[in-house]
């Protein structure tokens, strides 16, 4: 691996992390903070979700999405914003460029679920397909900013991006005071690392846990080994969370996340109805695995107030994985 520069690894401050708050106020949603007895009552702890879920376009994407295009200067937001992204983050950039009337071009791979491509379609994006592998991705997102001279807003490894999805759980603090824990899942590591810089810096004695699934457990392992562990080909039905960490996020991990958790498919389905059933709300498979890692014991929660990421809720309901 060569080695990081220091604009490889750069990261926001709590400060970054506030004006983005601002920044973004006017296009986002405050999400609200929910709970439920009978899970507290199986964890052993008490846990308040911040329910990303219901954020603009389904997930905390659109946080840092907005706070990446609105950083732009006037002369660099008009040529557009290019990103990669099967999901969640394509949607979140063209909803974000839409607010601030500026093109934006979304690479996907060849074989992204048609709901996820209409999704991207929606908010104005042009999209390109590429074969479903990073090479080809980081191919055509050069070949969109040589032809248009596009911005790119990569999924994680940007520093905007990460104050953006920081703000959540500045919103968390202010409406669940006296935390102990946050945990939130970690794909690319852009919403942990954001958790994490934010919480630890606002109250040092906050610990902030990774959750992964256990197919797909590349941060977990690299938390332990002190290297990134590439992410070889996996199988989880949280595909938002098959992504390689960055210099960047590992960095941020390595500085302010306290531990890992990994869970096991099933969990994460059970996790998943847990939340459909007793919570009443629609969360995506990536979205369950913080609350399935507590349901594995994966991480040690017990007796205390704890801060959950729901990171979203876009899910096909008409393949639920309990049918």
């Amino acid at each position: 691996m060569a080695e990081s520069t220091a604009a490889d690894t750069a990261l926001p401050d709590l400060d970054a992390i506030r004006a983005a708050h601002t920044r973004i106020a006017p296009h986002v949603h405050r999400t609200p903070v929910l709970w439920c007895s009978s899970i507290d009552a199986e964890i052993g702890a008490r846990l308040f979700f911040k329910c990303e879920n219901f954020q603009r376009v389904g997930a905390f994407k659109a946080r840092g999405a907005c706070n990446a295009v609105f950083s732009l200067d006037d002369e660099r937001a008009r040529r557009g914003v290019v990103t990669h992204s099967s999901g969640n983050h394509g949607a979140a950039l063209a909803y974000a460029a839409r607010r601030r009337g500026i093109p934006a071009f979304v690479v996907m791979p060849d074989n992204a679920p048609q709901v996820k491509q209409e999704n991207v379609r929606r908010f104005g994006a042009t999209v390109r397909f590429c074969a479903a592998n990073v090479a080809a991705r980081e191919a055509a997102c050069s070949d969109v900013q040589h032809e248009t001279g596009a911005v790119l807003i990569h999924p994680f490894d940007d520093e905007r991006v990460i104050a953006g999805q920081g703000t959540a759980v500045l919103e968390l603090i202010e409406q669940a005071p006296a935390l102990d824990l946050i945990v939130a899942p970690c794909g690319g590591g852009g919403l942990i690392s954001g958790t994490a810089i934010a919480a630890t810096s606002i109250n040092s004695a906050i610990r902030v846990f990774g959750a992964e699934p256990a197919n797909a457990g590349d941060a977990a392992a690299g938390f332990r080994s002190g290297r990134i562990q590439p992410l070889p080909p996996a199988v989880t039905i949280a595909d938002g969370l098959r992504t390689t960490l960055s210099p960047r996020t590992f960095t941020a991990i390595r500085a302010h996340v306290a531990a890992f958790g990994v869970c096991s498919e099933a969990s994460i389905v059970r996790a998943m109805r847990m939340m459909f059933e007793r919570m009443k709300i629609v969360v995506e498979p990536s979205a369950a695995v913080p609350l399935a890692c507590l349901l594995d014991r994966s991480l040690d929660v017990t007796a205390a107030a704890v801060g959950v990421i729901v990171s979203g809720g876009n899910v096909d309901l008409d393949h639920l994985p309990w049918q």
